[in-house]
């Protein structure tokens, strides 16, 4: 059955009578395991509140373009990201037309043209008004830049005509919506997947570590279950809930994770090491804590194991993707990276660049093989996750 666990849907209500469906369309989408954000026209509001939205889904619902709650005033930008679906329902003519020439002199209209997430609408309107070469030609445009229609219904209608028009019934918008992902790229596949930072230790309470937050790895998880693969995460400590389905194994450091990785690599398919691994281990570790007695105190380190190294270097070696943070010349560090580890894919971040940082809820990459690369523009770790899982996906079809 279609989901949408570990999805964000954001959806617009624009001013029409069918807007009082959307309060059972939020309902449904949860169901499906949805997060739901509402946006709402100020027509929208003249049918239902937006306090009803915001008790039916838990979040604030937002009316205005310019947010002065949001970080720099950007909201419309912030909810752009976010989404992993705009599904705007109802979709009213005015809203179709609007869309359809790029307008932009709203918070829903807006946020069309600012999201890189699909886009889904469904149509509610007098039956006349559906039928109008106007509405047709509109609707013509957007189907041709991918955006999905789902809908409209025949029956009766408030204003009494009886025919097309009709906003579809909110389960079978949710059902479309969950359709759009699900994707099964790696059904069947086992996935092992690494995350987090590791602690290297000092003495029974002092440790080496970085501050690696796992929400990159996690998001891989999340969507390679989403794929259909077998999950495994191997994690260091982070503050971060598991997602659901997957088997998760926990370590602190570095040889731990090592020795859970190359147990795995019998049973695996394709291994995702994002782990941000500590390089240097103490040389020795205290059984004892360490008083302080001196000024200075000198450490002697050693060099940690590489582990997607380790695992590409394997007799039952899988797909194997490696992540590189840089600082500058990052795509050509990474390339002599992937080659120097004889990795089948890196992924290359810049970690010089503030929006995308450990502990940020967005990043970007640049995804490498030996004969190709694509750039993910900035979005969502759990978007370029997905778009990451994609395109392993394409690249192990390509090499079965």
């Amino acid at each position: 059955m279609a989901h949408l666990f570990n999805r964000n849907v954001l959806l617009g209500v624009s001013g029409g009578i069918a807007a009082y469906k959307s309060a059972e369309l939020v309902r449904q989408l949860q169901e499906l395991g949805a997060t739901v954000r509402v946006i709402m026209t100020r027509g929208a509001q003249e049918f239902i509140t937006p306090l009803t939205l915001q008790a039916l889904s838990g979040n604030p619902v937002h009316t205005e373009l310019l947010d002065e709650q949001a970080e720099m005033g950007m909201g419309h930008i912030e909810l752009a990201r976010w989404a992993d679906l705009l599904l705007i329902a109802p979709a009213t003519a005015d809203l179709i037309a609007r869309l359809s020439i790029g307008r932009a002199d709203d918070l829903v209209s807006t946020v069309a043209l600012a999201t890189a997430a699909p886009l889904m609408l469904a149509p509610a309107m007098n039956q006349q008004m559906w039928k109008d070469p106007a509405t047709t030609a509109n609707i013509d445009t957007l189907s041709l830049r991918g955006v999905h229609i789902i809908g409209p219904a025949a029956g009766q209608q408030a204003c009494g005509d009886v025919g097309f028009g009709r906003m579809e019934e909110p389960s079978i918008i949710a059902g479309a919506a969950a359709n759009l992902f699900e994707s099964n790229h790696l059904a069947g596949k086992r996935v092992v997947i690494t995350a987090g930072p590791t602690r290297e230790a000092l003495d029974p309470v002092r440790y080496i570590s970085n501050n690696s937050s796992g929400k990159m790895g996690y998001a891989l998880a999340a969507a390679a279950v989403d794929a259909g693969a077998i999950t495994t995460l191997v994690s260091g400590p982070v503050d971060l809930a598991p997602p659901d389905r997957i088997r998760f194994l926990s370590v602190q450091s570095a040889e731990q994770m090592l020795q859970h990785c190359i147990e795995l690599l019998s049973e695996c398919d394709i291994f995702i090491g994002c782990a941000a691994v500590a390089d240097y281990r103490p040389a020795n570790v205290e059984h004892q804590k360490i008083k302080k007695t001196e000024n200075e105190m000198t450490l002697q380190l050693v060099r940690n194991p590489d582990i997607v190294s380790a695992v590409a270097a394997n007799q039952h070696r899988p797909y194997t993707v490696g992540f590189a943070a840089e600082t500058n010349n990052v795509v050509a560090y990474a390339r002599e990276k992937m080659q120097r580890k004889d990795l089948d894919m890196m992924v290359a971040n810049d970690v010089s660049n503030q929006a995308i940082g450990f502990n940020s809820e967005n990043n970007a990459a640049t995804v490498l093989w030996h004969d190709g690369e694509q750039i993910l523009e900035l979005a969502s770790k759990a978007s370029i996750a997905r778009q990451i899982v994609h395109l392993i996906a394409h690249q192990t079809r390509k090499n079965d």
